[in-house]
């Protein structure tokens, strides 16, 4: 059960949600998952701020899994704001378009999070020239794979997660029908509430957006999970949803219980439905396709609007930046720009997070641009992070019980640290999602996802 002020929060919200709509049971997974403190109050009430064009962009060419885009544009070439400017020739990928009006500076190399630098665009931006508007367009009689096609030239990926092409995703295999769309509003992550706002502020456009999906799909039902520490969301969506609805679809929000990672494919599959997805399997085994809330956003932005997806929203947040925020940005932005739009960091500043504080990864440049699945930039304090060094494994089990997949961290960590880390697989290393449960709950505070990340790398590699 959560704990202190977090525990007052979802108490809070689930009363809230009781005067929103008659509710039962909030929903769950019901193996492992932690209650970390949610850290959201910094930003859960801040409106969508739309944050200056900067004077330049930094595209990294490599913003979702597959292929890397290959430039289309030259040095010196003058390109609109939507432009086509890299694509992918063979491949799984989607094309990348220029966030705004501008000339291309230079094609090289930008500072990347993960793999420490990575092909790239850089677009001096042109302050005269006017954005574009866009213009609703009738969707309901064109034909799916003429929505799906819109999808995939507008370079639609998922936004809440690693950056799978969204096309791809909408195409499951012929062997697994699929009846249900499960879309993804929980954003467990702490901090985080980039979604959250997009659900109070824009939930005609998602709720559009999933009825797209639903069409390429060619099923009718559709099923948003909202954790329950949301009401406002949790209220706009469903008076949304009541409001426009439809015969040829049935879509229903649903309350889920406070709970990380209740926003993981599998566990809100298993929280909504009742469906287990097996092991190494994917949700279309079980009649299932799952989108992130903000995506059914960009999708409803690719087919309705027509608009590619060059911008996105994102939550600055931690006690280390001078005015958390939720922000909508450029593509390419730098984190710098974000810093000094929000007034500079402060002096307790210790630690930089591009993501959540559970599955972001540390970084140690300011000059590292914003991606289409970067969801949140964290500036933590001191008392925000925990620096006490790790010990060895005491065997205490609560990494177990933490799980939500089942694992055995414990003992991945050990045969790492044994020099054995390509045996790992009998532990269920690949079925692992990197949540950082296990970690979290650690005593030993045992840096159990990288010990992961270290035995897939090597197990791969045998």
């Amino acid at each position: 059960m959560p704990s202190g002020a977090s525990g007052k929060r979802a108490g809070c919200a689930y009363y809230l949600l009781s005067n929103v709509r008659t509710m039962t049971t909030l929903l769950t997974f019901p193996k492992g998952g932690i209650h970390p403190p949610e850290s959201k109050e910094l930003t859960a009430a801040k409106k969508i701020e739309v944050m200056p064009v900067p004077a330049e962009l930094e595209i990294i060419l490599s913003q979702h899994i597959g292929a890397p885009c290959k430039p289309t544009v030259e040095k010196k070439a003058e390109v609109g704001e939507g432009a086509v400017i890299g694509d992918v020739v063979k491949g799984l990928g989607v094309p990348l378009h220029s966030p705004a009006a501008g000339k291309i500076k230079a094609i090289s190399s930008s500072v990347h999070p993960l793999k420490l630098n990575a092909p790239s665009i850089t677009i001096t931006v042109n302050p005269e020239a006017a954005p574009l508007h866009y213009e609703k367009k009738e969707w309901r009689d064109i034909d799916p794979k003429e929505l799906l096609g819109k999808v995939k030239d507008a370079g639609v990926i998922g936004i809440g997660g690693a950056g799978f092409p969204t096309h791809v995703k909408l195409s499951p295999p012929s062997n697994s029908p699929v009846d249900t769309l499960v879309v993804n509003a929980a954003e467990c992550e702490p901090y985080i509430t980039a979604d959250h706002r997009q659900m109070v502020e824009h939930s005609a456009e998602i709720i559009e957006g999933c009825k797209v999906i639903l069409r390429i799909l060619g099923i009718s039902n559709c099923l948003i999970g909202v954790e329950s520490n949301k009401p406002d969301a949790f209220q706009a969506l469903s008076e949304t949803a009541a409001n426009t609805a439809e015969s040829d679809f049935k879509i229903e929000v649903r309350a889920l219980q406070v709970k990380y990672p209740q926003g993981s494919e599998k566990q809100l599959i298993q929280a909504v439905t009742g469906r287990k997805v097996p092991g190494y399997a994917l949700p279309s085994a079980v009649g299932v396709v799952v989108q992130n809330v903000s995506t059914a956003k960009a999708i409803y932005d690719a087919v309705v609007l027509e608009k590619p997806l060059y911008e996105k929203v994102i939550t600055v947040s931690g006690k280390g930046i001078q005015r958390p925020a939720n922000l909508l940005v450029k593509m390419g932005t730098r984190i710098s720009d974000i810093v000094d739009y929000l007034g500079g960091i402060k002096p307790e500043l210790k630690k930089i997070v591009l993501g959540g504080p559970m599955m972001g990864f540390a970084v140690s440049s300011l000059d590292i641009p914003i991606t289409k699945t970067t969801s949140s930039v964290l500036f933590l304090s001191e008392d925000e992070i925990d620096t006490a060094p790790h010990s060895q494994c005491i065997r205490c089990g609560w990494c177990l019980e933490a799980c939500p997949m089942g694992l055995e961290p414990k003992e991945i960590g050990l045969f790492v640290e044994a020099n054995h880390a390509e045996e790992t697989e009998r532990f269920g290393v690949f079925e692992c999602f990197e949540c950082g449960s296990c970690a979290y709950v650690c005593p030993a505070k045992r840096p159990l996802v990288q010990f992961v990340r270290l035995a897939k790398m090597k197990a791969k590699r045998k």
